[in-house]
């Protein structure tokens, strides 16, 4: 019997309701198992059988979501709280990978840091843990399912990516004395692992890691090369030089080696002990932002050698999980596996703002900038990182001050003001600034606004909550020739030209603060017919022809979904909408979970695609339209199920086009 039909034969005898006992009374099933493998970064349409033969193997054997959603904004740390939650972001307040926070990083002295940035790049498990310590124990706000998994007995274990891996289980990390917790009850293995900055391991773990001959600190993402090579996975290269060519191979190898030879044996010694295991793939998303394999051209952008060969490295990873159960078969006839991607991504545009080639008029490209070093790395007619706090700061005659700069001379400001002059321009060293006439308080509490950058979409934040102001940034903004979509929070009521942050799950019960707008920067196809072609304007640190998401077109809220085990259907096409919000209410289902929650803004339990269930539900696209302004109306295209809402794209349509009834009317 070949591998790729063995699930299909072991889930058929799983299915039985209960064993007999030598004494011939039918025995209970025993709880499940789960594993969740996360593909970050995966694109729906590259999950194909040449890239990835055991995910689609999988897909074919189980469960295939043919109508999957990214939650909007489609970036990891966002998805990840939804994952872990299976609540919106309005309900985790991880709104996107960098956030304000509302206080400056380590002020309290957490992990022996000086106090950092208020608006950090969350993806850092120091990061998580002092927010946990800042709110409550637990930054999210609900229970994870992998905490929930414990507290019902189950063994737990995060394994993968720098952020999203340890997020799935965050207020166990919440820092005691200043530090992390050193008796955690769950394993946690990262980037960070084996080294001062990351959530440490047991004595256990550390022995059995050991004794299979793997290091207990984890590799870089360098693969054994220099620091500038091309064949260094974090290698990202610059406006002179491309990057990497060669995916995360050393990293993840180690990271699914760990997962079968250290953890997985671990959690199954225990007779009877369910487990929880979720297994976060960096790759292919983490080659594809770095990828070198077209430097400043559009073609072939995330669609290159390199590109593909990080799907493939993603692959294999889930193969090497999926041997272990073949070779466990009582283990694999008892585990529901479920396999998702955050987010899916597109090639970066900085200079180009349609596929007609039209360029940017915004006062922020028209400049040469300088980096940190004094060289020039963005040219005349390239929109630099950072782009929307420039032109912010300069049409409303603010200073803008670079958060991740800070002044060490015991100036006014703790952080460096920008030069936005004559004769030197500047950009923010990551897109991110607060601006204002001075700025003197680490919390930024005294900027009058916020920029978050991102990528494919920026957080603007007013600490004031100024409505006039807000209604003076969105005339400003909605005339960006680079924007695509403005969302605005529902507490400065309704505006020409925005839809409300609650149409998107971002209004909820978190106590996290909550920006005043979302900026979406547009994204065009260079194939209005083929998804993979999307281009997405950037406000980050890369280059043209890389790659990024966190937009709104359906190339990003089109993830990729698929599920197997004795819990799923068998060779089942589900075309219901279906995301990353539904994971954790489904399982927690499966499970039989009892999950109390905070916030409202929850998936539902995707039914149909579990044994027994009803068929696919029906289900049209709907749309919400903004109030008109002059370029037109924002749109947003979404579906609806059980009450949970899917967004599929958004976009700024003319008055000739508003009654669109489909997402595709964005890409035209």
């Amino acid at each position: 019997m070949s591998r790729r039909f063995g699930w299909v034969l072991t889930i058929a005898l799983a299915l039985v309701p209960g064993g007999l006992s030598p004494g011939g009374q039918v025995q209970a099933p025993p709880r499940r198992n789960v594993i969740i493998f996360v593909v970050d970064g995966l694109r729906h349409n590259s999950a194909d059988e040449r890239d990835m033969p055991t995910l689609s193997a999988l897909r074919n054997a189980g469960v295939d979501f043919r109508n999957s959603y990214s939650v909007f904004p489609t970036f990891t740390m966002a998805n990840a709280a939804t994952i872990a939650t299976g609540h919106k972001p309005g309900d985790t307040g991880v709104f996107s990978n960098t956030i304000w926070q509302g206080f400056a990083s380590f002020a309290n002295g957490n992990f022996n840091q000086s106090p950092a940035t208020p608006v950090p790049f969350v993806e850092n498990d120091m990061v998580l843990g002092d927010l946990d310590d800042r709110y409550g124990g637990n930054v999210l706000g609900e229970e994870t399912l992998v905490a929930a998994a414990r507290r019902h007995g189950y063994g737990t274990a995060v394994i993968g990516k720098l952020g999203p891996a340890t997020l799935q289980d965050v207020a166990a990390v919440s820092p005691t004395g200043g530090d992390f917790p050193s008796d955690l009850e769950s394993i946690f293995v990262d980037d960070a692992t084996g080294t001062p900055a990351g959530v440490p391991l047991s004595p256990v773990v550390r022995a059995r890691m050991e004794n299979a001959g793997l290091t207990p600190e984890a590799p870089t993402r360098s693969n054994g090369y220099g620091a500038t090579s091309i064949y260094n996975n974090g290698y990202t290269g610059s406006s002179t030089r491309p990057g990497t060519r060669l995916p995360n191979l050393v990293q993840q190898q180690w990271f699914a080696d760990v997962a079968t030879r250290v953890v997985l044996p671990l959690l199954v010694e225990e007779p009877g002990k369910p487990f929880v295991l979720l297994f976060w793939s960096r790759d292919p998303d983490g080659t594809q932002h770095n990828q070198g394999d077209g430097l400043g051209t559009l073609y072939p952008g995330i669609n290159g050698p390199t590109s593909h060969l990080a799907v493939r490295n993603a692959d294999r990873n889930l193969k090497q999980l999926l041997e272990w159960l073949d070779a466990h078969p009582e283990v694999k006839a008892n585990t529901d596996v479920v396999v998702t991607s955050d987010h899916g991504f597109a090639t970066i545009g900085r200079r180009e703002i349609d596929r007609t080639g039209k360029t940017s008029s915004a006062e922020s490209a028209q400049h040469v900038y300088l980096d940190a070093n004094g060289n020039v790395d963005t040219e005349r007619g390239t929109l630099p990182c950072g782009f929307l706090a420039i032109d912010l700061a300069v049409d409303f005659h603010m200073g803008l001050f670079d958060p991740d700069r800070r002044v060490l001379d015991g100036g006014r400001t703790p952080f460096r003001k920008v030069r936005l002059t004559s004769d030197v321009w500047e950009h923010p060293n990551l897109g991110t600034a607060l601006l204002g006439d001075a700025i003197r308080k680490d919390d930024g509490t005294d900027a009058r606004v916020i920029v978050a950058a991102n990528g494919g979409s920026d957080l603007l934040y007013v600490p004031d909550g100024n409505v006039e102001l807000v209604r003076a940034i969105v005339g400003r903004v909605l005339g960006y020739d680079y924007v695509g979509a403005v969302f605005l929070d529902d507490r400065f009521g309704r505006m020409p030209g925005t839809l409300p942050l609650s149409a998107i799950g971002l209004v909820g019960a978190t106590a996290l603060p909550r920006p005043a707008l979302v900026v979406v920067f547009k994204v065009f196809y260079l194939n209005p017919d083929d998804l993979q072609t999307a281009i997405q304007i950037t406000d980050w640190t890369l280059q043209e022809g890389q790659g990024m998401h966190g937009g709104f077109g359906r190339d990003q809220t089109f993830n990729t979904m698929a599920a197997i085990g004795p819990d799923f259907k068998q060779h089942f096409v589900d075309t219901a909408p279906v995301g990353n919000v539904d994971i954790a209410p489904t399982l927690a289902h499966v499970l039989g979970f009892d999950r109390p929650a905070t916030g409202s803004l929850v998936g539902r339990v995707a039914r149909e695609a579990l044994r027994g269930g009803p068929e696919s539900p029906a289900t049209t696209t709907l749309s919400l339209v903004s109030p008109q302004f002059d370029r037109g109306q924002t749109v947003l295209f979404y579906q609806e199920l059980d009450g949970a809402i899917y967004a599929e794209a958004a976009c700024i349509l003319p008055r000739e086009e508003r009654s669109a009834t489909s997402a595709a009317a964005c890409r035209q």
